[in-house]
């Protein structure tokens, strides 16, 4: 049994017994338990298989009206384009003091409500208040797609952050009449956050399941799909109807997965590269929902999300693990989330800044301090940039 570094009570690292996987276990129990919970008790009206549900989306608020066709972007509207890369020496790589093998917070967030129904839930004033601090303290936005394919292609001395939305609920993404975001959407104030912070770069990741954004029909669905995708947010997998799949069986595991898959390809979007899973329970077989086959068609993932309960580690440290890639709730530190949520996490990164994961800028060479070297996987020690 090996040991592992942790805090303690004086802010000092020292020796633990207790092995990282029982403690991530742990967490995720914690998450998961909380999570599932949380939803089932929510009001929810039965749904017919693989039928959308007409009229009220899910909380009870009224289906917001359908976006029109994708307008031209508003000369005002912050771009999610990348910065010129630059060329990092090792010179350069120690005074932006670059660590690519550190931790990187990947933040959950569910529906977004003026008065919050269950824990999960975060008021617009909430999420705006957390994104307008990631701004101040240096982080920029990258998709969970660009995270798990290690296209961090961010300035020099910012640090990465994963903007994850589960369920593809209609406080998530609409549009006014004047074809712009809605303010109090997720996409709304990520928007007045960019315009706000110009390095907050605005992009996202959405994980939908069968009614995205709940919108009703497949035409509205497209043009929101579109949109979306075609300003550098992400639509990707989270499971036709939202179940516990460690009780299914493979097949019913597979079909989960390639009935979203089918539906985003008839919206328009491409084939999904991550997957979020409900609740955040893993099937005990893990290959189950990495890679398979339902009907004839294929799906693959290149990065599995959990729904808890610490940043990630970077994709190129060689204990990365996609199948299973850890989050943080986005939440307060009351209750379970004391230790689990982001204002624990990133008040905990602010203060431990060589744990976190900083940007060379140089999106061919990983950089790192040079006693760093041995936690690079080994596909990738060609690009280490020590210094």
């Amino acid at each position: 049994m090996c040991g592992i570094e942790k805090l303690d009570g004086h802010g000092s690292f020292v020796r633990s017994r207790i092995p990282l996987t029982q403690i991530i276990l742990l967490a995720n129990v914690v998450v998961v338990v909380v999570a599932v919970v949380a939803l089932l008790a929510l009001p929810t009206a039965p749904v017919p298989s693989g039928e959308p549900r007409a009229g009220k989306t899910a909380g009870g608020s009224p289906p917001p009206s359908s976006p029109p066709a994708s307008p031209t972007p508003t000369p005002d509207m912050p771009s999610a384009e990348l910065p010129p890369p630059v060329t990092a020496s090792p010179e350069f790589a120690r005074q932006v003091k670059a660590n690519e093998a550190g931790m990187v917070p990947i933040l959950m967030y569910h529906r977004i409500m003026k008065k919050r129904l269950a824990s999960i839930d975060r008021t617009p004033d909430q999420v705006r208040k957390e994104m307008e601090r990631l701004a101040r303290d240096g982080y920029v936005p990258i998709t969970a797609r660009e995270f798990v394919t290690g296209k961090i292609d961010i300035p020099a001395g910012k640090y990465p952050v994963v903007l994850t939305f589960d369920d593809g609920h209609h406080s998530h993404f609409a549009l006014g009449a004047d074809g712009m975001p809605a303010k109090d959407t997720a996409v709304g104030i990520i928007y007045q956050v960019a315009k706000k912070y110009p390095d907050f770069r605005p992009v996202a990741t959405f994980w939908v399941n069968r009614q995205p954004f709940g919108l009703q029909s497949a035409q509205d669905q497209a043009r929101a799909v579109r949109w979306l995708t075609s300003r550098g947010f992400e639509v990707a997998n989270h499971t036709w109807s939202h179940p516990y799949l460690p009780g299914l069986t493979k097949s019913k595991i597979a079909e989960q997965i390639v009935r979203v898959e089918l539906m985003l390809r008839k919206l328009g979007g491409a084939a999904s590269e991550t997957l979020a899973l409900p609740f955040g329970a893993m099937p005990r077989t893990r290959s189950t929902v990495q890679s398979g086959k339902w009907k004839g068609n294929d799906f693959a993932f290149k990065g599995v999300f959990l729904a808890g309960a610490q940043p990630s580690v970077s994709p190129f440290a060689k204990d990365f693990d996609r199948r299973s890639i850890q989050r943080v709730q986005s939440n307060g530190k009351k209750g379970e989330c004391r230790k689990w949520c982001s204002q624990y996490w990133l008040e905990w990164l602010d203060k431990h800044p060589r744990e976190r994961y900083t940007a060379d800028g140089d999106p061919d060479r990983i950089s790192i301090p040079r006693g760093l070297r041995g936690n690079i996987r080994p596909d990738r020690r060609r690009q280490i940039n020590a210094y």
